[in-house]
């Protein structure tokens, strides 16, 4: 079973290089990871999803706790949360296989973002049963490039990722309710 975690880090060089390190150590694989920013400037926020047992995600959970940038880590497979997954996808085209493409992107809602003589690039944003739907597809019409985002990943509703209790002491900076 697939399990989704967010998980709030300090926005500084390394954190992620101790993520993934963490990861390589325990020998879990991650199926996607993607990293941004968050309204607060010094927090970044993770979208971590791998592949396991439960028992093997709460354990992920725990390691990360262990890392010092780590300042909250939330499992969201269990709790109603919208994923999004984004793909540029570029696709041989010839006359003939022009429309079949435009046809494709108006089923799927995905859009034409470049088009050369030969070839067009199509984004599509969507689940991530979507987007491997969408590829499969365009496989028969052939594939040139393509490249993915990841999942990301936020709870529906007032639900919001803050740290435990609203607290979490992490090196020079308290964090309190300001996410």
């Amino acid at each position: 079973m697939k399990y989704s975690m967010s998980a709030l880090v300090e926005n500084k060089p390394g954190v992620l290089n101790r993520v993934v390190s963490l990861f390589r150590r325990r020998n879990f694989n991650i199926d996607s990871l993607t990293v941004g920013r968050t309204e607060t400037p010094d927090l970044s926020r993770m979208t971590i999803l791998i592949e396991g047992t439960e028992a093997e995600a709460r354990k992920v959970e725990k390691s990360l706790y262990k890392l010092p940038n780590v300042v909250h880590v939330e499992h969201l497979h269990d709790k109603p949360a919208v994923t999004r997954d984004l793909a540029l996808i570029k696709v041989e085209v010839d006359g003939q296989k022009r429309p079949e493409v435009m046809q494709l992107c108006d089923i799927f809602r995905a859009r034409v973002v470049d088009v050369a003589q030969n070839s067009v690039i199509v984004e599509i944003t969507g689940e991530e049963d979507k987007v491997e739907s969408f590829t499969e597809l365009l496989r028969s019409v052939g594939i040139i490039e393509m490249v993915r985002t990841g999942i990301v990943a936020m709870g529906r509703g007032q639900h919001k990722v803050t740290p435990t209790n609203g607290y979490r002491k992490t090196g020079k900076k308290t964090y309190k309710n300001v996410i």
